[in-house]
C-alpha cells in the first residue's frame, strides 16, 4: 500500500533530508586515499547523533553500520570495513537518516583522484535528475524509470534489473518499488503526498550480480565498475521537492 504524506510530514522529512545532506557531504570531504570505509562509516554516525537523529541502516535487522559503502564493482549494501581506499577507487555512499519518525535515504559515489571514469558517473548524475524530473503528478512510476534508463543505455551502460529504489517515509522501504528500467506510463499514478527514494543503480558491464563473501555486498557478476546516485523525493502540487539537497 503506498502512503501518502501530509504537507508537514513531507517538511518533517526536509528537515531529516538536511541531515542526511550534511553527513553525506562530511563524508564526501574525508574519502582519499588511505582512508578505510569504517573511519567515513563513523564521521557519518557522528554528524547524524550530533543532530538529534539516528541512522536509518542500524534500523535494519542484523546490519550494525550507518552507511554502506561500496568499492568499484561493489554496487549496493557494502559494510565498512578495513579496506584502505586506493587511487581510482571508485567509492559508492549510502546511507539514510531517521528523524522525528521519517526516514530519507540519499547516496552518492565518486572517483579516487583519477578522472579515468568521469563519463560513467556523471552518466549516474544526468539519469537521476531526469528521474526526478520526471516525479510529477499525474506522471507514473514508469515514466521516472524509463527516464533514467534511456540515460544509462545512450551512454552505453547497463542498468541494474534487480535493485531498485522504492517510497519512503515511517518505514525505510515502503510501496512501490521505482525502478531504474521500464516503460513509460506504467505502473502506480504519482499522487500528490508520495515520496520516494528515487535511485539509479548502474554498471559498465553486464547486470548480472552476485553477494559478496561478506553476506551482504552485492556486486557485479562480470566484476564491471558500478555506481549509484539517490536522493529522496516528494510529489508536490507544481514540482519534484528534493528532501535531500
Amino acid at each position: 500500500m503506498i502512503k501518502l504524506k501530509t504537507q508537514n510530514e513531507i517538511n518533517l522529512m526536509a528537515e531529516g533530508g538536511k541531515i542526511s545532506a550534511l553527513a553525506l557531504s562530511e563524508v564526501l570531504k574525508s574519502i582519499k586515499v588511505g582512508a578505510t570505509t569504517l573511519s567515513l562509516d563513523r564521521i557519518a554516525e557522528d554528524v547524524i547523533k550530533n543532530q538529534n537523529a539516528l541512522p536509518s541502516f542500524k534500523t535494519v535487522e542484523d546490519y550494525k553500520y550507518t552507511t554502506c559503502i561500496n568499492i568499484n564493482e561493489g554496487l549496493v549494501h557494502g559494510i565498512p570495513n578495513t579496506y584502505k581506499i586506493k587511487k581510482g577507487d571508485i567509492v559508492s555512499v549510502d546511507l539514510g537518516v531517521l528523524y522525528k519518525g521519517f526516514h530519507t535515504d540519499l547516496s552518492y559515489s565518486v572517483e579516487v583522484e583519477t578522472n579515468n571514469h568521469t563519463a560513467f558517473l556523471e552518466t549516474g548524475i544526468q539519469a537521476l535528475e531526469q528521474g526526478i524530473f520526471n516525479c510529477v503528478k499525474g506522471n507514473k512510476v514508469g515514466d521516472i524509470s524509463n527516464s533514467m534508463q534511456r540515460v544509462v543505455e545512450r551512454a552505453g551502460y547497463s542498468v541494474s534489473r534487480d535493485l531498485v529504489g522504492h517510497g519512503i517515509g515511517v518505514d525505510l522501504h515502503e510501496d512501490p518499488y521505482v525502478p531504474g528500467y521500464g516503460g513509460k506510463n506504467s505502473g502506480s499514478e504519482l499522487k500528490v503526498g508520495m515520496v520516494f527514494a528515487i535511485e539509479i543503480i548502474y554498471q559498465k558491464g553486464k547486470p548480472k550480480l552476485r553477494v559478496a563473501n561478506d553476506g551482504w555486498t552485492i556486486e557485479t557478476l562480470d566484476r564491471s565498475l558500478g555506481a549509484l546516485f539517490e536522493h529522496t523525493v516528494a510529489v508536490t502540487v507544481d514540482r519534484p521537492l528534493v528532501l535531500t539537497r
